[in-house]
């Protein structure tokens, strides 16, 4: 199935003379989309762990360059596509050589699965020189491809999921191979391998952690904390590591696309409470609670829609929850630009009353965007934001609008 990334980095290329970074999880599907690029135009792709790849790419960058005869004269500028680059220390300083020599003769899509800011391993700063887009997880609206995305506005015209795929997607989640194949054996062998290949092999081979048995313990400890608000020392006591460890190696797994932190919202809220983040997980299949899945599930939503918006242009947008010390507590809210636009309350039924809290921190932040999403319910053809009131909506409704 085509990902809506593609169409953004055929525009992309088309527009714009940067180059386009493209990071997220393992197996989200990166490698997938670069091959469905390298069929738009003429692309030269390298992988770093193939070896004869890496090899050529080692030669640096008079080399590549030969390879893909930029020397020769071309109706089009050619693509080149560097998968996984992040892995060599010198990565940066490579890109950025290349770039600027050959600037204008070359379109240049980067992939990675580790976060592309975090791993500074020598090189100078590639501020500038190109533009980030961040995969995610399919989502409702992703799975709805035949009507595409109107990259034109933030809120989609909403169209209704059928049941057997929203099932798929709440219990498969939202990788793609898992998600089409719908089969319990390959789940189980997929999601451990999965996790092998991130928490041993990634963390081994762009880190410096030692301890990989107790950082393992952490990641499985996150699964059945997910949504809490977290207590570094708690931790630390259960993996017999200091704070400060648990703080790096939680840092190191949000780096890999392993978990991901939603901080709380302080601005103009009365008695704001001022704490730690919550964790979730970039695949919500594997939370051990249903509810907490249920809350992964639109937490991950959001995030995606979040990032595509601030990826695209459509402004700065951000992700945080809502707690005061009276303990009234809403799950998310959403900021644009830095002022508060929706909330959401996660709820598993269209039955559950509106949430008090909604009511107080929607009068404290003047919002007009507050939602109850509920896991159950019906598909309702309605634009939901065009209500300017709290409402419990279910969850194929709301998510349908997003990205």
């Amino acid at each position: 199935m085509d990902r809506q990334y593609k169409g953004i980095l055929v525009s992309h290329f088309s527009s714009h003379q940067q180059m386009a970074m493209v990071s997220g999880p393992r197996q989200v599907g990166k490698t997938t989309l670069a091959r469905a690029i390298c069929g738009e135009q003429d692309t030269f792709y390298f992988n770093w762990d193939d070896f004869d790849d890496r090899e050529l790419l080692l030669q640096g960058t008079k080399a590549i360059a030969h390879y893909i005869g930029l020397e020769q004269l071309r109706t089009h500028s050619p693509l080149l596509v560097l998968d996984e680059i992040h892995k060599f220390a010198k990565w940066k300083q490579l890109v950025k050589g290349f770039y600027d020599k050959y600037q204008g003769q070359c379109h240049i899509l980067v992939t990675g699965s580790a976060r592309m800011d975090v791993y500074k391993k020598g090189g100078d700063s590639l501020m500038g020189r190109y533009f980030h887009y961040r995969l995610h997880p399919l989502s409702v609206r992703e799975v709805l491809a035949d009507i595409g995305l109107n990259d034109a506005t933030e809120i989609q015209v909403q169209q209704a999921l059928s049941d057997e795929d929203f099932e798929a997607l709440l219990i498969w989640g939202g990788f793609p191979e898992p998600f089409l194949k719908r089969e319990r054996r390959f789940f189980n062998r997929w999601s451990k391998l999965r996790e092998q290949q991130l928490l041993q092999e990634d963390v081994r081979e762009l880190t410096k952690v030692q301890e990989l048995g107790q950082l393992e313990v952490l990641a499985v400890l996150l699964k059945s904390q997910v949504g809490q608000l977290t207590s570094y020392s708690n931790l630390a006591k259960r993996i017999r590591v200091s704070v400060d460890t648990v703080r790096r190696w939680l840092s190191i797994l949000a780096a890999m696309y392993y978990c991901y932190e939603i901080r709380p919202w302080t601005k103009n809220v009365t008695r704001s409470l001022l704490k730690e983040p919550k964790y979730y997980l970039w695949d919500w299949s594997q939370c051990t609670d249903v509810g907490m899945r249920n809350e992964n599930f639109i937490a991950s939503h959001l995030l995606k829609a979040v990032h595509y918006w601030t990826d695209t242009g459509s402004g700065d947008y951000g992700l945080y929850f809502l707690r005061d010390k009276e303990k009234r507590e809403v799950d998310f809210l959403v900021s644009k630009d830095g002022k508060p636009w929706f909330m959401v309350e996660v709820k598993s039924s269209m039955d559950k009353p509106l949430s008090s809290s909604l009511d107080v921190f929607a009068k404290q932040l003047g919002m007009d965007h507050v939602f109850q999403v509920a896991i159950d319910g019906e598909f309702i053809d309605k634009n939901v934001f065009d209500i300017k009131r709290p409402v419990i909506v279910s969850a194929k409704t709301f998510l349908s609008q997003l990205v």
